[in-house]
């Protein structure tokens, strides 16, 4: 059973390539806060309680000392895919991870002092859309081919978020680094009351009577507590004998209409409007994003993790919701 992220003989060294983001945020708060020694590499540098080391995530330079002799490399990077589908940015979307991935393949390969573990972000979307059964890690299909199993054809944008993810994957399983174990963190969408969040989106329509069903509802929606994704990294790094996909997602995904009203209930909004498809196209085009991120059913299941003996804080979306309302309301305190 695993309680608490105690602190080994000595603390860790950890290397978060692409982890200026939410996702890195979080991570490195959560390991700094325990003593562990955290360098964000990044192609903007900022200002931050851990270390930040400058990367073009193309060529090889001196953040590769970073790397050696690290115990941890947690690869975040990647483009926003909070955004609209153009060539241009698919194209983008697609090289900031092949790429940045490969790149640390082949430096770590290098090393003398390789990394122990390796963990390499990846998406829970890579699932088909599924509404009529859960997918985990050993029985889930990926997703692009649809029509072959359930009938009903699916946006090409959705096919191409599959198609990133499974190339972003097998980059990651063909480099040859024999000496570091190696984990794909198949995430779902991360909750965290954080600005500009997806949570922070969702709370928004919820606080302006818009937070009805979005679509007809009826698509799961799969989550994560930002605390309990950061308990589960660490899990994954003290359990030497995980390696392979993971998801990392609550054990309980719950429809969108379902969601939706749990996330009113912990803001007190009695009643928020639905927003039909139609709309949903014509707020993502206005926005300059992609209604996948809403209307795609994602119902994916950690067994994995759980067949490991990992127990979430938060397994439940309503007590996750009450929480995170609470520290939305208590963040400038």
């Amino acid at each position: 059973m695993y309680f608490s992220p105690a602190l080994p003989p000595r603390p860790l060294r950890i290397v978060i390539p692409g982890g200026s983001g939410q996702a890195g945020t979080v991570l490195a708060r959560y390991f700094q806060q325990f003593g562990h020694h955290v360098t964000v590499i990044t192609r903007g540098p900022y200002t931050a309680p851990w270390r930040t080391f400058y990367w073009d995530g193309q060529e090889f330079g001196v953040w590769t000392e970073t790397l050696e002799g690290a115990d941890v490399c947690i690869n975040l990077a990647g483009r926003s895919v909070n955004c609209r589908y153009t060539e241009t940015n698919r194209q983008e979307i697609f090289d900031s991870r092949i790429r940045t991935t490969r790149l640390l393949g082949r430096v770590i390969a290098g090393l003398a002092d390789p990394p122990k573990v390796w963990l390499n972000a990846s998406t829970a979307t890579i699932y088909r859309h599924a509404l009529d059964r859960p997918m985990d890690e050993k029985t889930g299909e990926l997703g692009g081919h649809e029509w072959l199993t359930t009938r009903r054809r699916v946006p090409d944008n959705w096919n191409f978020s599959i198609r990133v993810a499974k190339a972003w994957e097998e980059e990651f399983f063909e480099a040859q680094t024999p000496r570091t174990r190696k984990i794909v963190l198949r995430s779902a969408i991360i909750m965290s009351p954080s600005p500009g969040s997806a949570f922070a989106k969702l709370l928004n329509l919820v606080r302006f009577s818009l937070g009805g069903s979005q679509g007809n509802g009826r698509q799961f929606v799969s989550w994560i507590h930002e605390t309990d994704f950061a308990r589960a990294v660490d899990f994954l790094i003290a359990r030497e004998d995980l390696e392979g996909v993971i998801n990392l997602a609550s054990p309980n995904p719950l429809p969108n209409r379902d969601f939706m009203a749990a996330l009113r209930e912990a803001w007190g909004m009695p009643n928020g409007i639905p927003i039909p498809s139609l709309l949903l196209e014509l707020g993502a085009l206005f926005l300059r994003t992609e209604t996948e991120l809403v209307l795609k059913s994602r119902r994916v299941l950690p067994s994995r993790l759980l067949h490991a003996g990992f127990e979430f804080n938060f397994p439940e979306w309503p007590e996750a919701a009450e929480d995170l309302v609470n520290q939305w309301r208590h963040r400038d305190d």
